[in-house]
């Protein structure tokens, strides 16, 4: 009679350990031609860091007439298959049934809504990795998708939670004059042109100044973009898009108390703490309304440049955008 009486304290005890152990999220990725999904899986799955993730699915997905994605997928697929065990899907539709989340890695911002509608119309929280889209108009299209289904989508360049641009966004400063941002700009034809690298120093500016800005005046030459917005109240944001120069990350804000200087780069610890939180919550870090007026931004200053220079309204890009 003891001996039963141990015997369920046990069972108890081995069923409360149970209970205790926090449930696996099952992550699937679309893409895999870029150095994220490798970096971004191995920072998941290290127990040091406790998370309760697994990347376990995923459909790989390549660009033809994008050099740096269709010669570098084969090995991330290799990496991600052999050294963590996730299983290679033919299709998104197959991958999904397995996974209860989803994040969108193709460099190519073009397949983007394609990528995203099964997983939102499948009611799965997902992450597209920068740009949302190619276009503005294809951005629009997701986050419309996604309001439709009632599914949380989101999207951001892990330099948005960098310390140094955390810290710059929140430096007591007094009122902000005008705030700098910079970083490396090379261009990719199938793009628009801060769409590529150059959304890193644009989601720089912007979470340092919020989504209110209202217009973009853009001067353009072979090696450097000097895009300045006017933001509600007057406030200047400017992003120096580098292209001649040495690549280097950096916010500069000038407020009426202080004027402070924070070197940046890439954060992808930072993203996935972030990332696992909107896992377990559903709830974006960052809003709808902010992506939107960065794409806006985006599209604004191709219009600029087109235009010879002159200032181009985000409501303009909004109201008709490009890609439409």
């Amino acid at each position: 009679m003891k001996f039963q009486f141990f015997l369920v304290l046990a069972s108890i005890a081995t069923l409360g350990a149970i209970a205790a152990e926090p449930k696996i999220i099952r992550v699937g990725m679309i893409g895999l031609d870029t150095s994220h999904v490798t970096a971004f899986t191995k920072i998941l799955h290290d127990p040091a860091n406790g998370y309760p993730v697994r990347v376990v699915a995923a459909f790989p997905q390549s660009s033809p007439d994008i050099e740096s994605s269709y010669t570098k997928m084969d090995g991330y697929v290799k990496t991600l298959s052999e050294e963590y065990g996730v299983k290679m899907m033919e299709s998104i539709e197959a991958m999904l049934p397995l996974v209860d989340v989803v994040m969108i890695e193709s460099v190519d911002g073009r397949p983007h809504l394609a990528q995203a509608r099964p997983c939102l119309q499948a009611g799965k929280p997902t992450f597209i990795d920068k740009p949302a889209a190619a276009t503005l108009a294809d951005a629009m299209a997701i986050y419309a998708l996604a309001r439709e289904t009632g599914t949380p989508v989101w999207s951001a360049s892990n330099l948005r939670f960098h310390p140094g641009v955390v810290k710059a966004a929140q430096a007591d400063v007094g009122e902000i004059a005008a705030a700098v941002s910079f970083g490396p700009a090379p261009l990719e034809e199938h793009h628009p042109d801060l769409a590529w690298y150059g959304i890193h120093p644009t989601e720089a500016l912007f979470t340092v100044l919020g989504p209110e800005c209202l217009s973009v005046t853009r001067t353009h030459t072979e090696g450097t973009d000097v895009v300045t917005g006017v933001w509600e109240g007057g406030r200047v944001g400017t992003v120096l898009g580098l292209r001649a120069s040495k690549s280097v990350y950096g916010v500069k804000v000038f407020g009426s108390k202080a004027v402070i200087e924070e070197s940046a780069g890439a954060a992808y610890p930072e993203l996935m703490k972030e990332m696992v939180a909107f896992f377990k919550t559903g709830k974006p870090p960052v809003s709808e309304k902010e992506t939107l007026a960065i794409m806006a931004f985006i599209a604004a200053a191709d219009a600029s440049k087109e235009r010879g220079g002159v200032p181009v309204t985000l409501a303009e890009m909004l109201e008709t955008p490009p890609g439409q």
